[in-house]
């Protein structure tokens, strides 16, 4: 156990004595004034350790890479050798068909880990391991574009601001100087590299404003942005000889090991989803760029890979987890029951209404064709997402309906059809021509603005990961993302994230021994195909009601009761299919890819629930009736530090530790 977690800064100080049984203890939650004396000790609450740090005192980026070295107590000493050192290798290494040695892996396929492929390509060997095919991932979804300033009459400052208003003032002002000031750059380079943009009539890149920007500097190519930058880039790394793509490859688990008091990454295991193999990465540095965890909840507009896998990862492996209560709902879903053709089968990932169209003139109605939003903000259809996802909440619940309307359709013909081609082809599919009719829309879970705590390097506490994208918490969304902000994101951290990510490289040996440091998950072929079958069906049931918790008790507008009912129904329904799945023969070194990202969805799910309990007030996504209003004392990321569990759930240990695990079992 952890006596104590400590970070000493010459202007800061927190103290956080634990005793720290995860899943069933009480943890200690510290929360206060933290200008001279450190944070007061505050209320004992379950699952995680919280400490909040005054952000006006000491600036996120400043103490994040001193604040992410936290010392271990009582963590055994692990067999890293003193010959980790530096041996700089170009090609990968391949001892037997399951076990692989890279000097980079890369975990994801989106725009983030693309970025960063390429360019530590040029320092050795890359593995890019992605969990379906290699274009699946958030970027495909990403509609509207990326946010820069790049239009003479706009400004870094304006966008900042931006920014931080959207982000309810909890955002890190020196992460939000850097991503505006260096996003112009990330926008050429892409330029550069072939990703085709869309342009005015005067030659100049045509840019669109969204809501909760002041002006106009969205870069977009029609209503596809993401699809076509993941086209570049992809084209880019298929070309590159340093680079392996290894598709249907899930990520099961980090390989850590502690140095000291540091716990450090060699790599991680996973699951060829088509044969079946376990398959283990030895690499000397790991990118953590794996999306997000939309799947928590019922209806997403994220894609079917977006299970949380990264931050639960990572938290098994002990990094820092920040912000997981910021769970953006994007306004806008296509609502399929408004449609004059219902859909033959349920989406796996709601249809994205992108932000450009109610920055294009997009005005959202009610089923009476009343217009609403200006009663709950004077910005209207042009209020950040948090405030339209709360108006439309609100009109739904007050009269009963299932959607709203979003009406485009009194804009040009032509405009519409040259700005929204893509919703537009979809529209029409069922039945909705949207240049002469409203959209039906709703809100759907859709980005989290939480996730693995980054510093400006995109480093974490864990020694050899890097993170970047959906699954980082970097400071700059604050309590809620600005749209078109997480494209941009993604690409300055990858950036940033290059040359620290080549410095550890060359100062580390690939081992050949490490692979035989931990035990080896395996398939559960003993079972049968009838039981498997059986695990499989319970636990996609399982996923539908851990999905409707959330919905139903986690959503846009929460409360305590609510928060502390959907903790208790949670853990209820993990012991209940944990107890089910060992009754049925499965062991905790086993994996299949339904049940692990079953302990992924638990894991996230868990986080979000803990962390929104343990924010007294509303800010930004995170609403509360019993705490409406902003507390400036409050005004404070929230940070889930590692803890070492006495009596801990599957979901919540790295499956190499399940040795440990069984111990622990009455």
């Amino acid at each position: 156990m952890y006596e104590a977690l400590t970070y000493i800064d010459s202007l800061f100080k927190i103290t956080m004595t634990t005793s720290i049984p995860a899943g069933g203890g009480k943890l200690n939650y510290g929360v206060g004034d933290c200008k001279r004396q450190g944070c007061r000790r505050s209320s004992w609450i379950t699952s995680v350790t919280f400490s909040r740090c005054i952000q006006k005192e000491i600036s996120w980026s400043r103490r994040v890479s001193k604040f992410l070295r936290i010392q271990r107590c009582s963590s055994s000493q692990s067999p890293i050798t003193e010959n980790w050192k530096s041996i700089r290798t170009v090609t990968s290494y391949k001892r037997d068909g399951s076990t692989k040695y890279f000097d980079f892996a890369v975990i994801g396929s989106g725009v983030a880990g693309l970025r960063y492929a390429l360019e530590v390509a040029k320092h050795g060997s890359v593995a890019v391991i992605t969990k379906a095919e290699s274009h699946e991932s958030n970027t495909k979804y990403a509609q509207g574009g990326v946010s820069a300033v790049l239009c003479p009459t706009d400004s870094v400052e304006s966008h900042m601001q931006d920014t931080i208003v959207a982000g309810a003032y909890l955002c890190d002002e020196e992460t939000v100087r850097v991503v505006c000031t260096e996003g112009p750059d990330r926008i050429r380079e892409l330029i550069a590299m072939g990703a085709s943009f869309d342009h005015g009539e005067d030659g100049n890149l045509h840019l669109a404003r969204e809501g909760g920007h002041s002006h106009h500097r969205i870069v977009h190519a029609a209503d596809v942005t993401g699809r076509e930058i993941e086209r570049a880039l992809l084209e880019a790394v298929l070309m590159d000889p340093n680079i392996t793509m290894f598709e249907h490859h899930f990520a099961i688990d980090l390989l850590t090991s502690q140095d000291g008091s540091d716990t450090v990454c060699l790599g991680v295991d996973t699951l060829n989803t088509e044969t079946l193999e376990v398959i283990r990465f030895i690499s000397k540095v790991t990118l953590l760029a794996s999306g997000g965890a939309g799947h928590i909840y019922p209806t997403t507009t994220n894609p079917p890979v977006a299970t949380g896998d990264g931050i639960a990862m990572a938290h098994r492996a002990e990094a820092v987890i920040s912000n997981m209560e910021f769970v953006q709902f994007h306004p806008t879903a296509l609502a399929d029951e408004g449609l004059p053709i219902r859909p033959t089968k349920t989406r796996e990932n709601a249809f994205l209404i992108t932000e450009a169209v109610r920055g294009d003139g997009g005005i959202l109605y009610n089923l009476d064709m009343e217009r609403f939003m200006p009663m709950y903000d004077e910005r209207a259809e042009l209020a950040p997402r948090d405030v339209v996802a709360r108006g439309i909440d609100d009109q739904l619940k007050k009269r009963n309906e299932k959607y709203v309307l979003l009406d485009i359709s009194h804009k040009p013909r032509e405009k519409i059809l040259s700005h929204f081609p893509n919703i537009a082809a979809e529209c029409l599919q069922y039945g909705l021509d949207i240049t002469r009719h409203p959209i039906p829309v709703v809100p759907a879970a859709h980005y989290m603005c939480g996730g693995v705590r980054a510093g400006l390097q995109g480093e974490t506490n864990v020694q050899g990961l890097y993170v970047a994208g959906e699954v980082a918490c970097t400071g700059l969304h604050g309590a809620n993302r600005l749209a078109s902000n997480s494209l941009l994101e993604a690409l300055v951290f990858a950036r940033r994230a290059v040359q620290p990510s080549i410095d550890h490289m060359k100062s580390s040996n690939l081992d050949f021994s490490a692979s035989n440091w931990w035990a080896r998950p395996f398939v559960p072929m003993a079972l049968g195909i009838n039981i498997t079958d059986k695990i499989i069906q319970m636990t996609k049931e399982v996923r539908k009601q851990l999905q409707a918790i959330m919905w139903k008790h986690v959503g846009i507008v929460r409360s305590t009761m609510r928060l502390k009912t959907a903790e208790r129904k949670i853990g209820e329904l993990e012991a209940k299919w944990e107890e089910y799945l060992f009754r049925e023969g499965w062991e905790p070194t086993m994996v299949g890819l339904e049940a692990c990202e079953m302990r992924n969805l638990f894991c996230c799910a868990k986080l979000v629930v803990s962390s929104a309990l343990a924010r007294h007030e509303s800010r930004g996504l995170h609403y509360t009736i019993d705490f409406p209003h902003l507390e400036e004392s409050l005004r404070l990321p929230t940070i889930i530090f590692p803890c070492s569990p006495v009596k801990g759930t599957w979901s919540s240990q790295q499956l190499h530790k399940q040795s440990k695990y069984l111990e622990l079992q009455p």
